[in-house]
This record gives structure tokens, sequence and C-alpha cells, in this order.
């Protein structure tokens, strides 16, 4: 730690001349700099109990205070983005000739884990569309086949004609970036397709030659807003709403499938993820959600 030099500027000058340079000269708004105020004056009685001088720190004592924050993820990371921020000031204005702030970094957020449906709510889920009516054929092959694949909501509406084969009960999904992958689908998800092909996309097409597999009633390809108002609607009537969206019916495949044995190697391929580590967090998930080992 580096002690007080005898001499030095006071804080509260250095904050004010700060806090003057991003309401003046950057246009900050007055709730972010109250937010570093209150920051600065967490910094500043840091400084007087350790016996540290603003302008004599290094990274080790800015290491050492992060270390020592309390508060949200989002707060720390906030008060991390000050400092850099006074530090740099501080080197501008000729104050030091080195920034101990410039290899600070945030402590990342804890991801969050997404929250599967168990099987009697997915059953919910995907016994709502009910009827004979073009819409519920749609939505009931949408939903099956979403569930079925792991589909992202992205992969779900650029699905076209061409990359369904129900004779292998195969279909080609697009992933993110010029990724393409093929995942084979359920007995369920197919019959639920083939009806949707045989009696509902016919009525909703028309004479149209529209390329997409799901449609809305106009015939055109449904777009992703079209299908968040299909789940919604569909998880409201299962009581569920608010506990799912379209990427809820991912998690939960990814989930049911490590429950049931599959390795995470088969798991990442058939999700179209490019790193392995993002697969990780299924046996995780599947470990703490549904008491598995796999």
């Amino acid at each position: 730690m580096v002690l007080a030099p005898s001499a030095t500027q006071p804080f509260g000058a250095l904050v004010l001349d700060f806090l003057s340079y991003l309401e003046f000269e950057r246009g900050l708004s007055r709730n972010t700099l109250d937010a570093y105020r209150n920051d600065l004056a967490h910094y500043g009685a840091w400084l007087g109990e350790s016996g540290c001088d603003a302008l004599a720190v290094d990274a080790a004592d800015l290491l050492a205070f992060v270390q020592g924050m309390d508060g949200a993820p989002a707060t720390v990371q906030r008060r991390i983005a000050c400092l850099r921020s006074f530090h740099r000031h501080l080197r501008r204005r000729g104050l030091v000739e080195d920034d101990p702030a410039a290899g600070l970094s945030a402590p990342r957020e804890p991801r969050k884990l997404p929250q599967p449906l168990t099987r009697e709510e997915v059953a919910r889920l995907l016994a709502q569309p009910s009827g004979d009516s073009p819409a519920a054929f749609r939505d009931r092959a949408l939903l099956e086949l979403m569930y079925a694949c792991g589909l992202r909501a992205s992969e779900a509406i650029a699905l076209e004609l061409a990359d369904v084969d129900l004779r292998a009960c195969v279909l080609r999904a697009r992933g993110r970036g010029p990724r393409e992958r093929l995942v084979p689908i359920g007995t369920a998800a197919a019959r639920a397709l083939a009806t949707y092909l045989g009696g509902g996309r016919p009525k909703l097409v028309g004479e149209r030659l529209e390329p997409r597999l799901f449609v809305n009633h106009r015939g055109s390809g449904l777009t992703r807003q079209g299908l968040y108002k299909i789940v919604r609607r569909h998880a409201r009537a299962a009581g569920l709403d608010g506990r799912m969206s379209p990427h809820t019916l991912r998690h939960t495949f990814a989930v049911h499938l490590l429950a049931g044995g599959c390795d995470l190697r088969s798991l990442q391929e058939m999700l179209g993820h490019a790193d392995l580590a993002t697969t990780q967090l299924y046996r995780q998930l599947s470990a703490e959600r549904l008491g598995s080992s796999h």
C-alpha cells in the first residue's frame, strides 16, 4: 500500500473538478453525476481509512478496494467504471504520470440459470392449442417442434419447407451466423407437423408461394413478435403466465435430455453451441432442478 504523502491535493477538490468535467464537458445526466458522487464518497472514505492518497495509489491498492466492495453486481460494475474514469481524468489533467485503474476490470455478473418447465408443465402447455382450426394446427406444431428440437425463436421462424424431412424425421436449423445443424424430430412433433402441413398450412397460405414453414393468418412468414404472442397466449392458458418465454422451451429441451441420459457433446450439437462451456450450464441446471447427476 502506498502511504499518503505529506503534501497532497485535497480529495474533495479532485472530485469537484472531475464532476465538473463530467457535467460541463461530457454532459452527463444528473442521476449519473449523483451516482458517481456517491461512489467517490465511498472511495474517499476508504482512502482516509487506509492512509492512501488518490494521487499516489497503485493498481494493488485499487484492487484491494474493489475486492472489499459490497452491493449488487451492477452497482459494483458502476463503481469500477467510476474509478476508471476518475483516474483517467487525473492523468489527463497531468496530476499523475500513470493510471493505476487502467487494468481494473469489473467482476462478471453471475449468470442467471434459466428456469425450465417440468414435464407436467410441458404437457399442459402442449395441450393448449385445441381444436381443428388451421391456427390450432400451426400452434400445436410450433410448440411441439420448439420443445422437441430445442429451437431458438429466430430458428423457428426462419424454418422453410425445404428444411424439414418428415420421412427421416429431421430438420435443418439455421443457427447464429453461418452455422447450420441437423436436429432429429420426435414422434409427437413429427405427427403434429404432418397434421399442420396437411390440414393447416395450406388453408393459411392459400395461393401464396411462401417458403416459410410457419405462417400467420395472412399466409406470410411468422414474425418473432407473432411467435411470442402465440407462446404467451398458450402459456397463459396453461397457467404458466410469467413463467416462460419462447426460449424457455429450448432450456427445457436441454435439461430434459440431460436428465434422460444424453451426453454433453450430443446436446451441444443439437443446440448448436459453438462452445461446450455454454452447454455445461445445463448439467448444473439438470442437477439442481431435477435432482439428476447426468
